[in-house]
């Protein structure tokens, strides 16, 4: 069905949606390339301050060059009224002879019906075109569509014995400069960043997003902390005109430390707590209700376990460093109770491992796993 040359141009198209990643949420990060003669003559990607969807820009872009060309777009093209006009509509009355996508969109107002559509009104559609490639750039976006809240994907700096820290925690970095550059490459893609009230207390860290690239969407930067024992003069305060902070504390938390941390600028909710800390199920409907499509997990360790024990990582990403910390107080990559036996512990699949640096990266899936492209899924 495909030859070397549509590999070619849904490259093309690929490399225009990656440069979107960052500036389309709440909406998935597309892009599209129109060809004719076996020249590109339009291209576009969609960034969500825009409006305009990545077929558009490649469409008006394009010009008469579409009628009778072949459009190639990552994701399918939309079908109903959102913020814009449909794409599929647009496609037709450019008169495009084929399109080749890569993926269908999972959003349940369109899935399927794009497509639908375009061969409906004669054009030859085409699907599944470096697909695992869409899923990539779209799996926040699909997680939040099919299943109402956020992808969550923990990240974990750690030694080859799994530890995160020393008993002395002394030094802030195990891993690599590479590796924390790769660190801000995912808080580019993911919407919120999430750590426990231990990590603020012992780190006191900014949690800012601090890449090349730019990003849309302020990151936001939320605290799991019961009893609000944040200070306020705290360093991530120093930047909160320009990244929101959000505390999740339990119901009946002082009020005198609630009014303080709110003078600083922060966002209060309070949420039941269970038996091991507060309800994380009400944690990711509040996050939700922002459009927080992806939310990355931080820590320290008994966060990690907290959503880990309840079955709501998505992913994990371990990053590596070739050394040995060893000792008995050493702080572990996972803490809390832990699983009584192996019998009772997630199963995971590895999809990537590659090095940064002199670190390797791990991206594990559980079998739990509600990402499009976890290594569980039937292929």
């Amino acid at each position: 069905m495909f030859d070397t040359r549509d590999r070619k141009y849904m490259r093309a198209a690929f490399a225009l949606a990656e440069k979107n990643v960052g500036l389309s949420s709440p909406n998935p990060s597309v892009g599209c390339v129109v060809v004719c003669n076996d020249q590109i003559v339009g291209r576009g990607w969609h960034e969500y301050g825009r409006k305009d969807h990545a077929e558009v820009r490649a469409l008006n872009q394009a010009s008469v060059q579409s009628r009778n060309a072949t459009v190639y777009v990552t994701l399918e093209p939309c079908s109903h009224q959102g913020r814009t006009p449909p794409c599929a509509e647009l496609l037709i009355r450019s008169g495009v002879r084929r399109v080749v996508v890569a993926r269908i969109d999972p959003f349940p107002k369109v899935s399927g019906r794009g497509v639908k559509r375009l061969r409906s009104a004669g054009i030859q559609v085409d699907v599944g075109l470096m697909a695992d490639r869409a899923g990539e750039i779209i799996e926040s976006f699909a997680c939040f569509a099919t299943t109402g809240v956020p992808l969550v994907v923990s990240k974990v700096g750690m030694s080859l014995d799994g530890k995160i820290g020393s008993a002395k925690r002394e030094g802030r970095w195990i891993t690599s400069p590479e590796s924390r550059a790769y660190g801000q490459d995912l808080r580019l893609r993911m919407d919120a960043l999430l750590v426990g009230i231990g990590t603020i207390l012992s780190d006191d860290p900014e949690l800012t997003y601090r890449g090349t690239r730019p990003k849309g969407r302020p990151l936001l930067r939320v605290i799991l902390d019961s009893r609000l024992r944040t200070p306020p003069n705290a360093r991530i305060f120093d930047t909160v005109s320009q990244n929101p902070i959000l505390i999740f504390c339990k119901n009946g938390a002082a009020v005198s430390r609630r009014r303080k941390l709110e003078i600083r600028g922060a966002e209060i909710v309070a949420v039941p707590r269970e038996k091991e800390g507060l309800d994380l199920n009400a944690v990711l409907q509040e996050l939700a209700k922002r459009n927080v499509l992806g939310l990355l997990v931080e820590g320290g360790s008994r966060v990690h376990w907290a959503f880990l024990n309840r079955k709501m990582i998505d992913r994990f990403s371990f990053i590596i460093a070739p050394i040995i910390l060893g000792g008995e107080n050493a702080i572990p990559s996972v803490g809390g109770k832990g699983y009584r036996a192996t019998a009772q512990a997630p199963k995971f699949r590895m999809r990537r491992n590659f090095t940064v640096g002199p670190d390797i990266i791990l991206e594990a899936y559980p079998s739990y796993s509600r990402s499009i492209i976890s290594p569980w899924r039937p292929q």
